[in-house]
Parts: C-alpha cells; sequence; structure tokens
C-alpha cells in the first residue's frame, strides 16, 4: 500500500542519517529558490493567496485533458522504446499513471493555494513520491521514464497559458515533484539510514549535498560556453527551459553517485541511470559527447571539493560511467553531428 499524502512520515526510515540528509536537502531548496523572507502586509498576503486559489482551481479543471495531452506527448517521444528495449507493455499502464499525476498535481495545487512554500511540499510528498518510483522501478526501472516523463509534460503544459510571474512561480513547485521522481532520492536517504552514524562515507554524501545545485549550474554554464550552437530536441542549450533540465539532469547524476557509494555497490548506474538515459536522451536529441563532458566536468567539481582520500570513495563509479558512455559504446560526436547538419542544410532542432 502507498502512502497517503496527509501522512508527511509514512514510509519513511527512523534514524539520525536520513533525518540529515533529508533536512540538507530540503535547507538546499531555500537557498536555491531564492525565497525572500520579508513580511507582505495582511491585505496583500490575503489578495495573492486568492489569486492562487483562482489559479489552483483553474487549473484543476485543466489536468484531466493536459495528463491526455502529456501522455500523447509521452508516447510519441518514447513508446517506440517499449518494443526497442523490449519492455514489458504491461508494466506500464497509463491509467494507473494518469491517476497518481492526477493526485500529485490536485496535492501540489493545494499547497501552492494555501501560500505554502516549494520545500514545504517536498516535505509533505516526498514520501508519497518515493513510493510511486519505487512501485515503478520495482520489476524494470526503466518503466520510470515514461512516468517521469508523463508528470514533466503535464506540469509543463499545464501552467503554459499562465503569465510570467504566475509560471516562474509554479515552476518552483514542479521541480519539487521532477526531482523527486528523476532522482532517486528516496533510495539516498534509505541508505544514509544504513550507514553508521560516524560514517565517512555519509559525512561525504552531506558535505556534497548542498553544492550539488552549484556543481550542476557550473557544469552546465561550461557545456554551453563548449557547445554554443547546440541544440536538443526543446532548444538551445542557453534556453532557460532546456537550461533548467540539463541542470536538474546532473543533480539527477550526482544523487545516483552518492546511491553508489552509500551503497557499495555499481547497480543503481548500471540497472537504472544507464539505461535510462539510453532510452531517453537519443529521442530527446541529447548527443553522448554531452553526457561524457559533463561526467568529466562533474569529476572536477566533485574532487576539487574533497580530499584525496575521500575522493577514492567515488572513484570506482566514476570509473563505470566512463566506460559505460565511452567512444567505444557510443561513437558519435557532435562535431561529426554538426559537418552532417552543414551538409543536408538543416538545422539540429527538431
Amino acid at each position: 500500500m502507498m502512502p497517503q499524502l496527509e501522512h508527511q512520515d509514512a514510509n519513511i526510515p527512523n534514524g539520525r542519517q536520513i533525518q540529515s540528509l533529508a533536512k540538507q536537502w530540503a535547507k538546499k531548496y531555500v537557498q536555491n529558490l531564492g525565497e525572500h523572507t520579508d513580511r507582505l502586509d495582511e491585505e496583500k498576503e490575503l489578495s495573492a493567496q486568492n489569486k492562487r486559489i483562482l489559479i489552483a482551481e483553474k487549473l484543476r479543471y485543466a489536468l484531466r485533458n493536459t495528463s491526455l495531452q502529456a501522455w500523447h506527448k509521452t508516447e510519441y517521444l518514447i513508446g517506440q522504446e517499449i518494443q526497442r528495449h523490449r519492455i514489458n507493455p504491461n508494466l506500464i499502464d497509463p491509467w494507473q499513471i494518469s491517476e497518481d499525476v492526477f493526485t500529485v498535481s490536485e496535492k501540489t495545487l493545494e499547497i501552492y493555494a494555501q501560500m505554502l512554500s516549494p520545500q514545504q511540499l517536498s516535505r509533505i510528498i516526498s514520501p508519497y513520491l518515493g513510493a510511486i518510483r519505487k512501485k515503478y522501478t520495482a520489476t524494470d526501472p526503466r518503466v520510470i521514464g515514461f512516468v517521469s516523463m508523463q508528470f514533466h509534460y503535464t506540469g509543463i503544459m499545464l501552467i503554459d497559458d499562465l503569465s510570467l510571474r504566475n509560471k516562474n512561480e509554479l515552476l518552483n513547485y514542479l521541480k519539487v515533484i521532477d526531482d523527486h521522481l528523476y532522482m532517486p532520492l528516496q533510495r539516498a536517504y534509505d541508505a544514509a539510514a544504513n550507514q553508521d552514524y560516524n560514517s565517512q562515507t555519509l559525512a561525504v554524501v552531506q558535505q556534497l549535498l548542498p553544492a550539488s545545485t552549484e556543481i550542476a549550474r557550473n557544469i552546465c554554464e561550461r557545456v554551453i560556453e563548449l557547445y554554443p550552437n547546440y541544440s536538443t530536441y526543446s532548444g538551445n542549450l542557453k534556453n532557460p527551459v532546456v537550461k533548467t533540465a540539463s541542470i536538474r539532469d546532473v543533480e539527477m547524476f550526482q544523487v545516483y553517485l552518492w546511491v553508489c557509494v552509500l551503497e557499495n555497490s555499481i547497480a543503481a548506474i548500471q540497472q537504472e541511470l544507464f539505461p535510462l538515459c539510453v532510452m531517453v536522451y537519443p529521442t530527446l536529441k541529447v548527443r553522448w559527447e554531452l553526457v561524457r563532458q559533463m561526467i568529466n566536468l562533474l569529476g572536477k567539481e566533485i574532487g576539487n571539493r574533497l580530499g584525496r582520500k575521500e575522493q577514492q570513495l567515488f572513484v570506482p563509479y566514476f570509473q563505470a560511467l566512463r566506460e559505460m558512455f565511452s567512444p567505444e559504446v557510443f561513437p558519435e560526436s557532435i562535431t561529426d553531428e554538426l559537418k552532417h547538419q552543414r551538409k543536408v542544410g538543416s538545422s539540429l532542432i527538431i
């Protein structure tokens, strides 16, 4: 049975380790979203909440139709991957996925209308999202690719007609959902709970966690400098939507690394991260050279923040990532792609 959204502590392991790790993640949301603590006067606050209530009500009415449109887009983008990757189609139930999307979206809109912050949403909804992720990855981890994409496009399409200010507000709430579905956060929390209190491994992860978004932003900025004219399915790397997704993906790689270090196993990367990348990235026109560059920069960023002894905890998993995404496995390069595009006189944007 999945936990009810009303119960914030359901299915969360006990122990100081997980409390500390989860608390750090929540703190990071506060810092990254740059929330201001200036108090509004009572009249302005009431007016702001009334606006949010009206927006939330409008979006609830649009939710079912939007979810259907999002499923069509998900099917268009990666539907063919079911057969290509030999995924059991019975594991991908669009009705069950849509029901989960609807439940989470309704709760998110409710929290938004109540003027609660994105980090409060994270604390309330993370057990439920963790259970959703666990459910869909139990038999075949690749299924989470369909689920995450369905959640992502439902949210993006739902807020498309809002004003820029309201859209940006809600994007912060949608990011909470994206992060918990794309990243194995609950698995990281569970692995942290199994560590000894004085674990060096846990201490290293706790040291890196607050810097994970800064690391991701640094890497994405560097990649944009290296490939200023490159475009993915959704647009140029400088496009705000593409950049946000890129930062999320770099954070996702970091969380998978934490899981591997905490579990002392390569399983999370081998069984989940790598197959998902193979399934999704080519469809979204993310070239493997970009992934290799990101892994290389990630190694440098983390290396700059850790001592030599601490770095050794990550070495086996970085080596595994480099080998999995090496030119021997994926020989394509962006240079070759650009030459091809100039030859046929077309654009990289699909």
